[in-house]
């Protein structure tokens, strides 16, 4: 059970290691809160990296694809950056399409956070902090955020974030890591083989920009029934219009029963290595994202990643949320605590 520093690179800032006397480990970067990588077991209890990352640490500075990131003020995209918010509206930066995606192209997960206290034991443990000011990305008001991150006994990443504001704004944080639990080394395997469960009766489909159209559409006979478990590629052929939009996967789940409790929404194995991973949120929603734009990113060794080579599951608030007040508020006032805590736990095979 440790926590270290490994040194400071040029690109990352510090890297912080956790590690569990099994062998198990992860690697957490300064730049963007990145998890850089996570060693886990197979049933014959051999320890593969599991998420993707990139072969150039210089990658990171901008990182186009999000791999690894904390991702803030607003994970997902809000429309047109236009951002309504009591009785004014602030322009965001546009990065995707016609909308802000994930907080615009100098979100969190470009900045260097700042390493804060680390805590060994049988629960190692790290805390990361960035202040963003106000106007920061057109967003009103600083927030101050503290995420932690903690190597638990089970084992499990948990990542638990808070912020606070100094006046009325938005906050919809998550957790970019793209897995693929065969291993994801490039060139890793495409995760179309992996088995998928989400505790979802609905999702979010979107226009063709992939914003939300308002609508709750139940899964039940399409292509986004995950309820019980089906492989990721097993219908991400199919003529559908929203696959065809995304070009795969890239929508937001709604978690069935939400009631800010932390319980498992979602699980996915890979039958050859025996891995499997619970992930367990306070959120209302989980975008799956099938990694449909990988294509030519260069991965670990330098070698390039293909498409669908690793996938997301970005627990979160609903995207483009200030366009619709029926979903559940992002909303952030001044004294109040934004809180929410995820894990990606990984069961013995």
């Amino acid at each position: 059970m440790s926590v270290r520093r490994l040194g400071t690179n040029p690109h990352l800032g510090d890297i912080v290691e956790l590690a569990l006397p099994t062998g198990v480990c992860t690697r957490i970067a300064a730049r963007g809160g990145c998890v850089i990588s996570l060693m886990v077991h197979d049933r014959n209890g051999k320890l593969a990296d599991v998420v993707l990352a990139y072969g150039d640490d210089a990658d990171y500075v901008t990182n186009p694809v999000f791999f690894g990131t904390l991702i803030g003020r607003y994970g997902n995209r809000i429309a047109r950056g236009d951002l309504p918010l009591g009785g004014k509206r602030y322009a965001l930066p546009i990065n995707n399409g016609s909308n802000h995606l994930h907080g615009g192209p100098g979100g969190f997960h470009t900045a260097l956070w700042r390493v804060g206290s680390m805590q060994g034991g049988a629960e190692p443990s790290l805390v990361l902090t960035h202040a963003s000011p106000d106007g920061d990305a057109g967003y009103p008001g600083t927030l101050e955020v503290e995420v932690t991150y903690t190597l638990t006994a089970e084992p499990a990443l948990r990542v638990e974030y808070r912020a606070r504001a100094s006046q009325l704004t938005v906050v919809n944080l998550t957790q970019h890591s793209y897995f693929n639990l065969g291993g994801a080394v490039a060139p890793a395997a495409s995760i179309e083989n992996h088995r998928l469960r989400i505790a979802s009766s609905h999702f979010l489909p979107t226009d063709a920009g992939a914003i939300p159209t308002g609508e709750l559409r139940p899964v039940d006979r399409t292509p986004f029934d995950f309820r019980n478990e089906h492989t990721i590629g097993e219908r991400i052929g199919v003529a559908d219009e929203q696959l065809r939009f995304g070009n795969g996967y890239d929508h937001c789940f709604v978690v069935d029963g939400w009631d800010k409790s932390l319980r498992t929404i979602a699980e996915a194995s890979h039958i050859d290595s025996g891995r499997r991973m619970l992930v367990r949120t306070t959120e209302p929603g989980v975008q799956l994202y099938s990694g449909n734009y990988l294509a030519g990113t260069r991965g670990k060794a330098g070698v390039p990643y293909q498409a669908r080579a690793g996938f997301c599951l970005e627990t979160q608030h609903f995207p483009d949320s200030p366009h619709r007040p029926e979903f559940p508020g992002t909303e952030l006032l001044p004294g109040s605590q934004y809180l929410q805590i995820t894990e990606y736990a990984f069961p013995a095979p």
